[in-house]
């Protein structure tokens, strides 16, 4: 019985102290007198319980439904702080109306980039931190990488594990499934790691009619009713375009949205740029020769714009409705692929702004740049160096904060998920660029706060942004968080930790801001939402 004490005492200590725990347990080993304490008087009968207790809980585990459960916690509970900051005081952000593209659902709402100019920005609040609640629903090893809201607030969600993609609709209460369609399975991609493998299972886009629009594995774009007639969830193919005769085998589709016609956009891992008619179903590619690991963005002229691993594109449909290259704008690729990104050195999602602008990050060494672009013409208007010499690369989306403002990330140093364990981070920083008179300005650098791999989001309504970040520990505890930075001043305001084990890691997943103002990070063991408390 005192051995059975002894051992539940050590596992409480890990978990309120961190893994150093365990290591002082095992190094207490080497001492004859507390192996001989610990030895068990009949082992064989000890091992048997062990092991039925592990085979019931597992089972228990296993039948119980996903959602029904929070993410498992991990070691360090009481040496990562639960809330650091204070709660904030909404400074909103004017001057920046984004279009709504007639095809899509309302902005904020319609896919991981928030609209159809990808300024990964909402019009509505997100928490202020004032006495944070924080939900997580445990799935299993599932991520949901893309999240987008049906006209009942509901849930879309696009998530996979390592057999493949899956579409769920989800209660934003309960965090439970309310339904799922499996999607095809997933495809090997050669090079590719399983968490690097954006085919058919990263982006989807919600139209006009709550119709999950998605490419699949087997080269189909699907879109998927969410609802049946009396509104209850419901996951039906409505219409589907098979591109099997348009994308080669060895080719995937990446991400798909629509233009201001209606006509679909999708680009695929190795470079091409295709088009579906949903009226004709007629299907038209333009081969760019180029990777692609990032989204698209459209826009209000008729302009669909693409960054491959060398350039940034603005295409367009020609009279018969067939893709064209409108204006190649090469940028600095650098030499390598740099640990942070899943491709060989692309620059970020195409991210539109006010008054013809688009932005992206360069992949140059030795550091990255934020460059500033017209739509029009593809002209460069300026550049920014941002963070530090060998030490810079992001393969997320710029973050809109002004008319002509923009918030970058760095996710230099994130390799795997496992770059993140026993409590260490990867390189920090974030920045903001503006352009003013026509040159680009450092507004302002934080370099304390480590977003891995954050896809940060801001609120217009409130003035800030919104990451998804890691805190460095000696004691080795994995503390994951919500941290909210103001979008002028850069300044650290709150950070809410949203758990303590690997099963709290975004890994790529976008912070997304409810209507309701909830919080939502999508992890690799489920989903975890904050929302300010009452």
């Amino acid at each position: 019985m005192i051995r059975v004490v002894v051992l539940l005492a050590v596992l409480v200590l890990w978990f309120l102290l961190g893994p150093w725990v365990l290591v002082a347990a095992l190094a207490s080993l080497l001492v004859p007198r507390v192996r001989a304490f610990l030895r068990p008087e009949h082992p064989w009968r000890g091992l048997g319980i062990a092991l039925a207790v592990v085979l019931v809980l597992g089972g228990i585990v296993w039948l119980i439904p996903d959602g029904r459960l929070p993410l498992p916690p991990g070691a360090g509970v009481l040496v990562s702080p639960s809330y650091v900051g204070r709660p904030a005081m909404a400074r909103p952000i004017d001057g920046v109306e984004v279009p709504q593209n007639p095809h899509l659902a309302p902005n904020g709402a319609s896919s991981m980039h928030d609209d159809a100019w990808a300024t990964d920005s909402y019009a509505w609040p997100g928490p202020l931190g004032e006495k944070p609640e924080v939900d997580t629903a445990w799935y299993g090893i599932e991520e949901c990488a893309s999240l987008a809201f049906d006209t009942q607030e509901r849930i879309i969600a696009l998530c996979g594990d390592l057999s493949g993609p899956r579409l769920h609709v989800v209660d934003p209460e309960t965090l439970r499934f309310l339904t799922t369609k499996d999607l095809p399975d997933r495809v090997d991609v050669e090079g590719k790691a399983p968490w690097e493998n954006l085919c058919g299972g990263a982006y989807f886009y919600l139209d006009q009619d709550d119709r999950a629009v998605v490419a699949t594995t087997d080269r189909q774009v699907l879109a998927v009713a969410t609802s049946d007639g009396d509104g209850n969830a419901d996951l039906t193919v409505d219409d589907s375009w098979d591109l099997a005769d348009d994308i080669p085998s060895d080719d995937c589709m990446i991400a798909l949205l629509p233009d201001w016609a209606g006509r679909i956009w999708f680009a695929t891992s190795k470079g091409r740029v295709g088009v579906v008619d949903p009226e004709t179903d007629e299907v038209q590619v333009e081969a760019l020769g180029e990777e692609i690991a990032n989204s698209i963005a459209t826009d209000e002229t008729g302009g669909v714009y693409v960054v491959t691993t060398g350039a940034l594109y603005r295409l367009s449909a020609d009279a018969g409705g067939r893709p064209r290259v409108d204006w190649r704008q090469q940028y600095d690729a650098g030499s390598e692929q740099k640990p942070g990104q899943l491709s060989q050195g692309s620059g970020t999602t195409p991210t539109l702004l006010p008054g013809g602008l688009v932005a992206i990050t360069d992949n140059a060494d030795p550091r990255m740049h934020v460059l500033f672009l017209r739509r029009d013409t593809g002209e460069e208007v300026c550049e920014a160096p941002v963070f530090d010499d060998g030490a810079s690369a992001s393969d997320n989306s710029l973050v809109v904060v002004g008319p002509a403002s923009v918030v970058v990330e760095n996710n230099y140093g994130y390799a795997s998920p496992l770059s993140t364990v026993l409590g260490r981070t990867t390189t920090p920083g974030f920045a903001r660029v503006d352009l003013v008179d026509g040159r680009c300005k450092v507004a302002w650098t934080n370099d304390d706060i480590v977003g891995p791999t954050s896809v940060a989001k801001s609120s217009l309504a409130t003035g800030l942004v919104y990451a998804y970040t890691k805190r460095h520990s000696w004691w080795g505890a994995s503390a994951w968080y919500l941290t909210a930075l103001d979008a002028t001043t850069g300044r650290h305001v709150f950070s809410v930790r949203t758990g303590t084990s690997i099963f709290a890691n975004n890994h790529y997943s976008a912070v997304t801001i409810a209507p309701d103002g909830s919080a939502y990070a999508a992890t690799l063991g489920g989903l975890v939402r904050v929302r300010d408390g009452g």
